[in-house]
Order: structure tokens, then C-alpha cells, then sequence
């Protein structure tokens, strides 16, 4: 049996050192921890990868919290699945003992237990993200039925819009010049005067 330890983080302002002191005192080799930094974006996770090649059946694999597995459930259970069922390693979690599969628990095996636990986590977890769809969607609904609108608010044009935009219309004024005096920023001065210009065209066009 050997002892491996994986370490994740999503960002570089994110300290490893927590998860790193945790599993020392698992006596794991220096050379058997991997860790990745990686963004919740790109979860490409080059030393997990990398790390799944090394385990053996028999070995186990501890992590500080059953999320170092994965960003959700969904890939928390597809990985338990993997090392579990297809490695045959065991999963060890520091935070969460019952977790562990390379222990047992009276007559059942720590695998079973800790694969029930684990789908009773995910349920729960499931379960809670539907309560919270639900209760956005509630507040939002009971908000418009009050008068509340949602989305971004245009902002309100300077009094001086409608003058610069016939300036700029008639080429007399560059858009920077106009939006610098105006004090907006040179996208939302042209944004807006092609919307004032397809207004006048529909008023035209009636």
C-alpha cells in the first residue's frame, strides 16, 4: 500500500499551505502529494491527471475535503467511481471521516458505507441547489409583480446629448471630441447616437 495526497486550489491568491499541513501528518512521501492551482474556468488538473496514472489497487489517496475531487457532485461521484471502482485505490478524507473507504464500520465494508454517505451528500446537495432556483425564482416573480425591473438601467443622457448628436450627425464633431465633453466614454456616445438615428428613421419610415 502506498500513500498518496493530492492538494487543489482555484486561485493564486489561495494559500495550499492548509491542505498541505493537514496531510503531513499522514507521514506521505514529499514526492507523492500533488498539487494543481488551477481557475474554476479551466479545470484541466495536469498533476491530478497525472497523479490517476500512479495509483495502484490497495493504495490510498487522502484529501483535506471531499471537494479537492471536483467543482460538484457530479464530478465528485465520477471520480469516487473511478479511483474506488476502476483504480481499486481507497479514498481517504480528512474532514469527513466517514468518507473513508479503507476502513470498516462493524459488518459492512468502509466502501459501502462511505459510497452511501457520499450519495446521500449528493442528493442533499442537488436538493439545495433546486430549493435555491426555486427561491430566486419566487423573489423575482413577487419583485415584478411590485413594479421592481431587472437587467441593467440605461443611464441617463446629459442634457447636451441631443445638440452634440446633430453635430456628430452632421459630421461637424468627431466622436471622441463629443463624448469627451459630454463625459461619457466614446462607446456608449456611439452606441446611443445609432440608436437615436434608428429612432428617427422608424418616425420617418411612419
Amino acid at each position: 500500500m502506498v500513500k498518496y495526497g493530492y492538494v487543489r486550489v482555484s486561485t493564486k491568491e489561495q494559500n495550499p499551505e492548509r491542505q498541505i499541513s493537514a496531510l503531513q501528518t499522514y507521514e506521505i512521501p514529499k514526492e507523492n502529494i500533488y498539487f494543481d492551482q488551477i481557475s474554476g474556468k479551466n479545470f484541466f488538473r495536469p498533476q491530478y491527471q497525472k497523479l490517476l496514472t500512479e495509483l495502484r489497487r490497495g493504495d490510498v489517496l487522502i484529501i483535506k475535503s471531499i471537494d479537492r475531487l471536483g467543482r460538484n457532485y457530479g464530478e465528485i461521484l465520477e471520480q469516487w467511481r473511478n479511483i474506488t471502482k476502476e483504480i481499486g485505490a481507497n479514498i481517504q478524507v480528512i474532514d469527513m471521516p466517514l468518507l473513508n473507504t479503507n476502513s470498516s464500520h462493524e459488518d459492512l465494508t468502509g466502501v459501502f458505507i462511505s459510497d452511501l454517505v457520499l450519495q446521500i451528500l449528493a442528493y442533499v446537495a442537488e436538493t439545495e441547489r433546486s430549493f435555491i432556483k426555486q427561491r430566486q425564482a419566487e423573489g423575482i416573480a413577487i419583485a415584478k409583480a411590485k413594479g421592481v425591473k431587472f437587467g441593467s438601467q440605461k443611464l441617463k443622457m446629459p442634457d447636451e446629448f441631443d445638440e452634440y448628436f446633430e453635430m456628430w450627425r452632421r459630421r461637424e464633431i468627431s466622436t471622441r471630441k463629443a463624448a469627451d465633453r459630454l463625459n461619457m466614454s466614446h462607446s456608449t456616445f456611439y452606441r446611443r447616437c445609432l440608436e437615436q438615428l434608428r429612432k428617427n428613421e422608424e418616425i420617418c419610415n411612419k
